[in-house]
């Protein structure tokens, strides 16, 4: 009769792991977007450098370009929310 109530006991116990495994998702998915983030401006710089005429049209790529990596960074943090409830 013990072990069944062990059994029991152990069956409803349930140890949430998502929010951690969530959290470390996250941080390595927040990665990509970082190095993605620091690679367009870096080479915004060089090509202003280069070129100095040509900054507005750079600006201009090198902005449009970090949203579209920006938002990858957004749809990790609203995954995030989604695994960890």
């Amino acid at each position: 009769m013990s072990n069944l109530l062990l059994a029991q006991q152990a069956a409803t116990t349930v140890v949430n792991l998502n929010k951690g495994l969530a959290a470390i998702g996250y941080g390595l998915g927040a990665i990509g977007p970082g190095i993605g983030v620091g690679l367009i401006f870096a080479a915004v710089i060089n090509g202003t450098a280069r070129q100095p005429e040509a900054q507005g049209k750079l600006m201009n790529i090198g902005f449009t370009t970090f949203v579209l990596t920006e938002v990858l960074a957004l749809i990790g943090i609203v995954i995030y929310f989604i695994a960890s409830s």
